[in-house]
């Protein structure tokens, strides 16, 4: 008897591990997120299974109001939806209110006939969702600012007298602000509340608070720096830019176990003061005296009567919106690597990664003693500290010391792009274990990695994840460490599909995009940067201002999720008439364009200005392609009326190209290696021109000895276009092309981020122009997009986006024996590992569960073929599809596969 029961357990327990498991809640796209003011926030899992092909049948979601409330007095549910939809499900149940805290569970049936447990809770709270939720104060500081804008220390102290059941704050500034109560810093996010056109969006950050308060007085301190807000800063560095005032708005809602609640607001009995923060910008950085600072003024009974007052304001709070974006946290640390004199004498620490963050130092030393930290990206060719490349950026720390015990200074409100740093003043030996640099930038979940047998690759695909780090500072910024930082809107659209890859990029992009159409002129015209800091005239070119079509299609690829191309399609088809209203006779053919920013311009007898491609030929080409992707998201909404109208105007825009910029015999008047790109990767030429444009781009690049010589516009698409040619051979040769200009150049020079120009450090070692010399820049590494998607080989496939269908292509090619890539799917865990070894290449892959992959095996014949050494007609799991030119196609749903494949490196 024992015996049977024994059995009958252990079958139970075989059967729940079998049993499709509902796992990873998120809501808006985030764990537990605090703070949404979206009245239907959307609701995605994903299903864990032991089984293959297990798909999701229909699911079941429950929104109660408390964790334990999901058996009675439901707020929602959806009962049993016969659906296959895993992600972005929308909130479909009564009013939300705000700051209320909601539960929520799914459940799901399977197309295996089983029905999974009910998944762990989740929740979401609601933020502030009307102006009259905010009841209150703007204050700003009471004293009289001196020249430097000293950083505002404003304090607040009030009795709770009973248990705290629940705890939240509402934080936000103009400027920046770092908060704490009873002396403990407020969450983990730095240069709050980020960086958004302030004068229309300025969010707010939601902290859960509950377990910071003591019995009796407690205390609330909060610093601001000037920040974006009102710091020197954009091109010209100027300030004030959305206003002089320095403001903080900070309200406080505590429930207590007995029911009742009380709201302790920013208003008139703040006070306020300067502490050691004496001045802060972005560009030029800190200074701290510590003699000045007032320890303990986050602490209740701290002395605060030599304190001033605060002036109340009347600043709007109507235009205060939710946080969605991830804000930006530490992350990495690094020790110096080396430590030692330039030539010139200098102290230097090499951190030995060009990173964005900032130093932190132990010292100790006598009161008054100034210490310099100065920061830079590289070394000059005699190996002394190089900063003309920042331009007017000072990026300079100073730390003057209070003096007696061991002191430790990091800056609050300003960053820097940096791998050295040369200190000044220090007192004593420079001692590694004394210097900390830290990185940080946007909390972004990572979700690709990407690695092969070659090692130059490997560090070109660490370049790019460096470059994404440094750059996505609250904004995808062109570069870290110089006088800009701003939002390029033509960088960030050409790395939008890289970085998609990379990081879970949704949510920063969608607060981003909302921005760029904030900023969007009345005419449709794009701004170069967004938030927009730059004059009126700087807007509406090619390339750039198609950001605003790209990107949120890009997203809707890469993501699935409908709700960009609604909330952004008012936005995209402006950009669209704004093209419009500027072209003659359907052309593109005047405005300031950037063109092909910073190609590879060769001037010689040999060539002359070959590189140089036409900027009306690439706004032309642009122009196609927003109207392209306008037409394929009116398609998708519905709005069949500007279907038909933008077909007609595409067809006409087409034309015009053609007689403009074809000669008779099918050669661009450019004749360059992006005007062949950029009209095959566009279809701009007719069928029976493409496979001839696509040889006088192979000729092209031969003529340069197989180097590229595109830039900014061109690049992205260079190996996508050889690929769909068939000359992926020839796209592996660029690729792994040592010698300038290529992508593997800077590798060879010791580079650790994407560098701004093919040539940032010359052959010789000398410097290209400092005006515009980054070396954190990360628009060429938009490579990755081809490295993921066609060498590991994963895409979507038709429709699937958001990977709901798969396409599994690796393509095999130049010295390359193994290729990994491993992606955070929506719907889960993707892979593609193929390797050559002894004549065999192994290709093992990761499906996702509810997902469908349509693989393709590089191989002539199913002869040979086998899946976990079995022959491939003898799995049952598996779909034989046909032949394709290149290989066997299989279809097969999730799961894990090992393929074997006899190959021959001759094929």
């Amino acid at each position: 008897m024992k015996k049977i029961i024994f059995l009958f357990l252990f079958l139970q327990i075989i059967a729940v591990k079998a049993q499709t498991q509902v796992t990873n809640l998120t809501t808006e796209g985030l764990t537990n997120p605090l703070g949404i003011d979206n009245l239907k926030p959307n609701f995605s899992w994903q299903l864990v299974a032991k089984q293959r092909n297990t798909m999701q049948v229909a699911y079941e979601i429950k929104v109660a109001e408390s964790e334990t409330g999901f058996s009675k007095n439901l707020v929602w549910t959806t009962g049993k939806v016969l659906s296959d939809q895993s992600v972005h499900i929308p909130y479909g149940g009564k009013s939300l209110e705000a700051g209320k805290r909601y539960y929520w569970q799914v459940r799901v049936w399977d197309n295996k006939g089983k029905i999974s447990a009910w998944s762990g809770t989740s929740y979401w709270q609601m933020g502030l969702l009307k102006e009259t939720d905010w009841v209150a104060q703007w204050i700003s500081p009471g004293y009289e600012e001196d020249s430097q804008r000293a950083s505002p220390l404003l304090r607040k102290e009030f009795v709770i007298g009973k248990k705290v059941k629940s705890a939240t704050a509402y934080i936000t500034a103009h400027g920046l602000y770092e908060a704490q109560i009873n002396g403990k810093k407020i969450g983990d996010k730095y240069f709050t509340p980020g960086w958004t056109s302030y004068k229309k969006r300025l969010q707010y950050q939601v902290y859960d608070v509950t377990n910071m308060f003591n019995t009796g007085t407690n205390a609330i301190g909060v610093m601001l720096g000037s920040g974006w807000y009102r710091g020197y800063f954009s091109l010209g560095n100027f300030k004030d830019i959305y206003g002089s005032d320095i403001s903080l708005l900070f309200q406080l809602h505590i429930t207590y176990t007995d029911g009742s609640t009380e709201i302790i607001n920013s208003d008139n009995t703040w006070k306020s003061s300067t502490g050691a923060v004496r001045s802060s910008n972005i560009y030029e950085g800190e200074v701290i005296d510590a003699r000045l600072e007032k320890n303990g003024y986050a602490m209740p009974g701290y002395n605060d009567k030599e304190w001033s007052g605060v002036v109340k304001q009347s600043f709007p709070k109507n235009i205060l919106i939710g946080t969605y974006n991830e804000s930006v946290t530490r992350h990495e640390k690094f020790i110096p690597q080396k430590i030692f004199k330039t030539p010139k004498g200098e102290q230097v620490l090499d951190f030995g990664q060009n990173l964005v963050g900032w130093v932190t130092l132990k010292v100790k030393g006598e009161a008054g003693q100034k210490i310099t930290v100065s920061h830079a990206e590289v070394l000059d060719k005699d190996g002394n500290f190089y900063t003309e490349n920042l331009r007017i950026a000072k990026a300079q720390d100073i730390y003057i010391l209070k003096g007696g015990n061991q002191e430790t200074f990091e800056p609050h409100f300003t960053w820097h792009g940096f791998r050295y740093v040369k200190i000044e003043g220090y007192p004593g030996e420079l001692k590694p274990e004394d210097f900390e640099a830290c990185a940080l930038y946007s909390n972004m979940e990572k979700t690709g990695s990407f690695t092969t047998n070659n090692e130059l690759v490997n560090q070109l695909q660490h370049n790019i994840e460096w470059g994404l780090r440094g750059n996505f500072v609250d904004v995808p910024t062109d570069c870290p460490q110089r006088d800009e930082r701003l939002g390029w809107v033509g960088d960030a659209q050409v790395f939008f599909r890289t970085a998609s890859f990379l990081r879970g990029v949704n949510n920063f992009f969608v607060k981003w995009m909302k921005d760029l159409e904030a900023d969007q002129f009345p005419d449709g015209s794009v701004t170069h940067v967004v938030p927009n800091v730059l004059a009126d005239f700087e807007r509406g070119s090619s390339g750039w201002g198609d950001a605003a079509t790209i990107i949120p299609w890009d997203m809707y690829l890469a993501y699935g999720d409908k709700r960009i191309l609604e909330t952004q399609y008012t936005s995209m088809k402006n950009w669209v008439n704004y093209i419009k209203s500027q072209s003659k006779n359907n052309l593109w053919t005047q405005g300031r364009q950037f063109g092909d920013w910073l190609f590879y311009n060769v001037q010689d007898d040999l060539f002359g200005d070959s590189a140089i491609t036409n900027k009306y030929l690439i706004a032309q080409c642009f122009y196609a392609h927003s109207v392209q992707l306008l037409i394929n998201t009116a398609e998708i909404l519905g709005k069949t009326n500007d279907v038909a109208e933008y077909k007609i105007l595409l067809g006409e825009i087409k034309n015009a190209f053609l007689n403009e910029y074809i000669t008779p015999n099918g050669a661009t008047v450019s004749d360059t290696q992006t005007s062949y790109v950029l009209a095959l990767q566009f279809d701009m030429l007719p069928e029976k021109l493409r496979q001839q444009a696509a040889e006088r781009l192979v000729a092209n690049i031969k003529r340069y000895d197989t180097h590229l010589t595109t830039g900014f516009l061109g690049t992205p698409y260079l190996c996508h276009v050889l690929s769909r040619y068939n000359y992926t051979d020839l796209a592996f040769e660029l690729l792994l092309q040592k010698t300038y200009p290529s992508w593997l150049y800077p590798v060879t020079k010791g580079a650790t981020t994407i560098w701004e120009r093919w040539d940032g450090i010359k052959p010789d070692g000398s410097f290209e122009n400092a005006d515009m010399n980054s070396f954190n820049h990360y628009a060429y590494g938009a490579i990755g997009d081809w490295m993921y998607r066609v060498v590991a080989g994963l895409d979507i496939e038709g429709d699937g986006v958001g990977y709901k269908k798969i396409r599994i292509h690796p393509h095999i090619g130049g010295d390359l024996t193994n290729v990994s890539a491993d992606y955070k799917t929506p719907y889960g865990k993707l892979s593609s590992h193929w390797e050559i070894k002894n004549g065999t290449l192994s290709l093992k892959t990761e499906i996702p569960a509810n997902a469908t992959a349509f693989i393709h095996i590089p191989a002539k014949s199913l002869d040979g073929i086998s899946e976990n050494g079995k022959p491939l007609s003898a799995i049952k799991e598996i779909e034989i599809i046909g032949n394709e030119e290149n290989g066997i196609v299989i279809k097969a749903g999730s799961g894990v596969y090992d393929f074997r494949v006899p190959y021959s490196s001759k094929k």
